[in-house]
């Protein structure tokens, strides 16, 4: 009789676990239709209305970091889309924020530090086959940008034979493949000037400091009455600030030398002289983040976004810690960068919207 019993739990347990198996099978498979539903083919960027709308796709810097990309902000004008710089990793994040990548116009490099620059083949990739592109992609930037195109451009040339085989050139139209390089050449004493002006949207180049790396520059995006104004990597500097004067949103690069002096002393304890004197190095060629809000503050900017954040806090509770005195030297908006911040500038408006894609 107790086997009995026994035999019919077991048989019993077997059913219910099946039952609950295919249930969570059932709502496994809503769950997936259900995101095919609502993303998937769908423009996500049509929701967000006439204006300026910034993408952070990249907040983070060399330092590894599993939540931040490279260093990477992408930029929609009404109905025409750029992107400056393509750290490793951003273009990836910018696709899962439903970038528009078919509205993509022209790429931006502030300069040709390998953490601007190694997510650049992806980008191109991207702007071919998901943005449909049957010419190159423009890419503006200071001198060897074309050096640096061409290299990725025959970095590429094998896949671009293998896709074009598999997909066809209906679908992946030849014509389409790689970037064309455009360099921009401030002629001495000349700290800023337009680089591109098309269709309402007017994107000036702005010299900063970054020696010895240079050119390097900043860029500011004007569009209806709207602007953004954005560092690359740089000290303090006066020009950029003059060029910023009004902007409505500032994204400023950010390194906190107490913090980073910090890693360098402990890289140097356990032997690894090198690796500290890194450390040591990169504090001149960087802005801190009180730097950054006095730049927000002398330009009269509503809102400072701080990205490039060397090294990004870990958790929130460090971020005091890595703003310093920044939130006394700016009485505006101030955030710190996180990867996914989307941040819109409603045209004919002057508030400074921040949401998250995710």
């Amino acid at each position: 009789m107790k086997r009995k019993l026994g035999l019919l739990l077991a048989v019993i347990a077997l059913l219910v676990g099946g039952a609950m198996l295919f249930a969570r099978q059932q709502l496994a498979q809503r769950l997936f239709d259900r995101a095919l539903d609502t993303s998937v083919g769908i423009d996500q960027s049509a929701a967000l209305g006439d204006g300026l709308h910034a993408y952070v796709c990249g907040s983070g810097s060399p330092m590894p970091d599993a939540s931040r990309a490279g260093p990477c902000i992408a930029v929609l004008a009404g109905n025409q889309a750029f992107v400056f710089d393509a750290g490793s990793g951003s273009i990836r994040k910018l696709m899962r924020m439903g970038f528009p990548m078919p509205r993509l116009q022209a790429a931006f490099l502030t300069h040709l530090h390998s953490d601007h620059i190694d997510g650049l083949g992806e980008l191109m990739l991207q702007a071919w086959v998901g943005g449909h592109r049957t010419a190159p992609l423009p890419i503006y930037g200071p001198a060897g940008t074309d050096q640096v195109v061409g290299g990725f451009n025959a970095a590429y040339q094998l896949d671009r034979g293998y896709r074009i085989a598999h997909h066809g050139p209906q679908v992946v139209p030849p014509g389409g493949f790689g970037g064309a390089p455009t360099l921009i050449a401030l002629p001495d004493g000349t700290g800023s000037q337009v680089a591109y002006d098309r269709d309402g949207v007017q994107i000036t180049v702005i010299r900063v400091n970054h020696a010895p790396i240079a050119p390097a520059f900043g860029y500011r995006i004007d569009y209806k009455g709207r602007s953004i104004a954005l560092s690359g990597d740089t000290v303090y500097s006066p020009g950029f600030v003059a060029a910023a004067k009004g902007a409505d949103l500032m994204f400023h690069e950010a390194l906190n030398k107490p913090m980073v002096a910090a890693l360098g002393k402990k890289l140097a304890e356990r032997g690894q002289a090198n690796t500290a004197q890194i450390m040591t190095d990169i504090q001149n060629y960087h802005a801190s983040p009180e730097d950054a809000a006095r730049a927000a503050r002398e330009a009269g900017v509503k809102a400072l976004v701080l990205y490039h954040l060397v090294p990004a806090p870990p958790a929130r509770l460090i971020e005091p810690l890595f703003l310093g005195d920044a939130p006394k030297q700016f009485s505006g908006t101030l955030k710190l960068a996180k990867d996914g911040m989307l941040v819109s500038l409603p045209a004919g408006g002057k508030d400074v919207n921040f949401t998250s894609a995710f």
